[in-house]
């Protein structure tokens, strides 16, 4: 089907007939074309194409589980295709097999959700025997290339900001003979010293040549997963899907129960990591994100945060921040941490509060802003107030990951003990008080934080697979309470679905509530978060470098504008330097967290100005431009820049960053994207002696030269063709 146009291949498929087990079946959009096939026992995928690149060949591999255990015994199960039950659309493949003993039935599935970008892939087993059955790991996808031995591959993989960017961030690994990766991604992202660093769960593989041409995975669930890529010699073997370490992995599945492999999707691409990033964001932002934030023209947002006050924020400076929030322009007031009673204890402090909250989100409304709120609603502590998640009451000590250890102290003020969302019951208390808090306190954005989906738990009864005792580890590290054991995975699959519910509850009742995805920092930032909240704290770390490190590094797989940095207070000995600790933190969502009252007059009209540009000129741009990297990694020594351009309207922003060198004054960005027959008038925000007038063709070879005088300062150039 190489070559094969997208619109005769949709015609293809309406007129022809199903007849699946011969020939390949083909799905595809304008990006990506899957070519598929049903054997009489497996499924299988044979190939990726794209038009300008040279196609993917895979041998088949078994994609559907051969043994399950049935009464503490293993069975070998054999499966069967069911062809009168299977479908094909233009833009859905459904593939039905059966298997006789146990009678299990898998769905396996293909869906072009979007015109353009990748397409999604998944699998479901439902049990329909009168037994319980045990599935082993089944994985979402197993391919394995065929290469030529002199193939030369380049394997790209990106870390979580988590509590905060690396030094290195994206990997750039050269597939040799040999190679071996596997990343890990969860809701929990904090690995031992030495350990490799958590992945957002996605990775690309690419040609080395001039098209740079290839193809991505990634994930679309916020539980325990993993993506491995192995080489040998001709062969290049990828799985992706649940984590089956530690293991052996195993889930329960009830007679009349479905197991959901988490979905994945698979994009073919061209013109390297950037490339396959402008195609992959609007594919998330349609597919995936919630369509009635999304098209708010007021999205992203400008919020000022209360953390800068850390747990000492009251009530009177909450007015006085909302008042000045307002005369600067933001659009949302966030009262973080500190607010409540207790952890697990939903209430205002009566101290810190004690007119409540709903007052203050009024005041906040009644000056055009709009309220949130951070909760960790997962976590239980010392607070017995009724109401509360009282780790010694009975009840809630059955739904903790673990029995404390005796004498357990709270590591901080807004840390506890995570319970087990996979509960029945720890799952319908979430929900009740996340609605409450969202009515009770007229809450326009929910924040969640802490750790909501548990890492592992050790209790026999809950429904996810028991732990081994004689392999099971619960520790105390960085204020929290841990388990580990073989069923980790188990317990994370329940819990995230769990979880997923929660989050989508409240959307039904509130389809204009924002949802932030905060998780002990940018632990959580993944695909399937994607789908359940607005936007990401995507580091806990806030200084000028660790934002532009992991807005940089996310940006090359989700869209800009949920890519939360958190502005902090950092050292400015002059406007410029002001302007550059804001700017670190305007190129997705912008959060400030400080007291702006501390502010002198200068400051405050420099910081009015930035947040009008950031409304007016920048945010149309984080919301639909396409995005290019147009340097090196930040290092907070050289210069460092992102470029926004929108080909349909034919403007952009080039986002300017000076590091600390002093000797490097003046730098040269190669621009990305544009008409090169077009003539586009450049205007620098801060230093309009630089304006000028250059071509596309110049702008995308000999790049600009921008001069800043300063160090730690920066620059917006804004681009807008003239001529075309």
């Amino acid at each position: 089907m190489k070559g094969t146009p997208v619109a005769s291949l949709f015609v293809q498929l309406a007129l022809t007939s199903i007849a699946f087990a011969a020939s390949a079946i083909h799905i595809g959009n304008k990006d990506t074309s899957i070519a598929l096939e049903a054997g009489s026992a497996q499924p299988a995928i044979s190939g990726f194409t794209r038009s300008g690149c040279s196609g993917w060949s895979f041998t088949p591999v078994d994609t559907l589980i051969r043994r399950v255990e049935v009464d503490s015994r293993g069975v070998d199960i054999s499966w069967t295709f069911q062809q009168a039950l299977s479908q094909i659309t233009p833009t859905k493949v459904r593939l039905v097999y059966d298997s006789s003993e146990p009678h299990l039935r898998a769905f396996w599935e293909w869906n072009a959700r979007a015109p353009f970008g990748p397409i999604e892939h998944s699998i479901e087993i439902q049990n329909l025997s009168p037994h319980d059955v045990w599935l082993p790991m089944q994985d979402s996808l197993q391919l394995n290339l065929q290469l030529s031995t002199s193939d030369q591959l380049e394997h790209v993989w990106i870390e979580k900001g988590a509590g905060g960017p690396s030094a290195e961030g994206v990997h750039r690994n050269a597939v040799r003979d040999g190679y071996q990766w596997t990343g890990e991604s969860s809701t929990y992202a904090h690995p031992a010293q030495g350990q490799q660093r958590e992945m957002i769960p996605y990775t690309l593989l690419q040609r080395a040549d001039h098209n740079a041409c290839g193809w991505y995975v990634g994930i679309e669930f916020s539980g325990r997963t993993r993506i491995a890529v192995q080489r040998n010699g001709s062969t290049l073997a990828t799985t992706a899907g649940l984590n089956p370490e530690p293991g052996p992995f195993r889930t329960l599945l009830q007679s009349g129960e479905s197991f959901f492999s988490p979905t994945v999707f698979v994009g073919v691409f061209r013109g390297g990591a950037d490339g396959a990033g402008n195609e992959l964001r609007p594919w998330v932002r349609d597919v995936l994100n919630h369509r009635d934030t999304i098209e708010s023209p007021h999205y992203p947002e400008a919020v000022n945060n209360s953390w800068g006050s850390g747990m000492q924020i009251n009530e009177a400076q909450a007015r006085s921040m909302i008042r000045d929030s307002a005369e600067l322009g933001f659009e949302m007031f966030h009262l973080d941490a500190g607010w409540f009673r207790g952890v697990g204890d939903w209430y205002p402090d009566p101290k810190k509060f004690p007119h409540g909250l709903a007052l203050i989100a009024d005041y906040a409304h009644s000056l055009g802003l709009k309220f949130g709120l951070w909760m960790d609603w997962a976590q239980a502590s010392l607070d017995d107030h009724a109401g509360s998640l009282f780790i010694h009451d009975p009840v809630t000590r059955n739904w903790l990951i673990a029995d404390p250890p005796s004498r357990w102290k709270q590591g901080d003020e807004f840390k506890g003990i995570t319970i087990d969302l996979g509960v029945p019951a720890a799952h319908a208390w979430a929900l009740e008080t996340v609605k409450r808090v969202v009515n009770d306190y007229h809450v326009d954005m929910l924040e969640h934080d802490g750790y909501v989906v548990a890492q592992g738990c050790s209790r026999p009864d809950h429904p996810h697979a028991p732990a081994d005792p004689a392999h099971t580890r619960v520790y105390e590290d960085s204020g929290f309470l841990w388990a580990d054991s073989s069923n980790s995975t188990d317990v994370s699959y329940h819990a995230t679905l769990a979880y997923y519910d929660v989050q989508s509850q409240l959307r039904k009742l509130h389809p204009n509530l924002l949802l932030e995805i905060c998780n002990d920092g940018g632990r959580m930032v993944d695909f399937g978060s994607a789908a359940h909240g607005d936007y990401f704290s995507i580091s806990d770390a806030y200084d000028p470098l660790s934002n532009r490190r992991a807005f940089s590094d996310a940006s090359y797989v989700l869209p800009q504008a949920m890519l939360e940095t958190y502005v902090q207070k950092w050292p400015a000995a002059s406007l410029d330097n002001f302007r550059y600790v804001l700017r670190s933190g305007m190129m997705g969502w912008f959060t400030l967290m400080l007291d702006t009252t501390a502010w002198n007059e200068e400051e405050h009209a420099a910081a009015r100005e930035a947040v009008a540009v950031y409304k007016e000129k920048l945010r149309p741009l984080i919301r639909e431009a396409n995005l290019y990297h147009v340097s090196s990694r930040p290092d907070g020594v050289h210069w460092d820049g992102i470029e926004y351009f929108d080909p349909r309207r034919s403007v952009g922003v080039l986002f300017a960053f000076r590091g600390s060198s002093i000797e490097d004054s003046q730098h040269t960005f190669v621009l990305q994207g544009l008409d090169p027959q077009a003539i586009y008038h450049l205007e620098f925000q801060d230093h309009p002696g630089q304006n000028k007038d250059l071509s596309g063709r110049e702008l995308m070879s000999k790049g600009l030269q921008i001069i800043l005088p300063g160090v730690n300062t920066s620059d917006l150039v804004f681009l807008s063709a003239i001529t075309k």
